[in-house]
């Protein structure tokens, strides 16, 4: 017995649409203001550090499960350092 079933792929597209995540740029920003490194996010979220890397220079999206936690840790730190302040 599988413990774990793969979606079809335009089931699992919808799902990681539906964490809505800021901009490439607005994700770096965020864990710039927040003092965190990109390793540092990486092992919160159970990644590699390129994964961060290219989720923040727009050259991959995260997916589920680690899009949940890392929309998660993006609005915790946006609640944190709002834009402008």
């Amino acid at each position: 017995m599988s413990t774990a079933q793969e979606l079809p792929k335009p089931i699992e597209s919808l799902l990681n649409r539906a964490v809505g995540l800021p901009g490439p740029a607005e994700r770096a920003r965020l864990r710039l203001a927040g003092n965190l490194t990109q390793a540092e996010v990486a092992e919160a979220l159970g990644v590699h550090r390129v994964q961060v890397v290219r989720w923040e220079t727009g050259r991959a999206e995260p997916r589920q499960p680690h899009r949940q936690a890392y929309a998660q840790l993006l609005r915790g730190l946006a609640a944190k350092f709002p834009r402008g302040v």
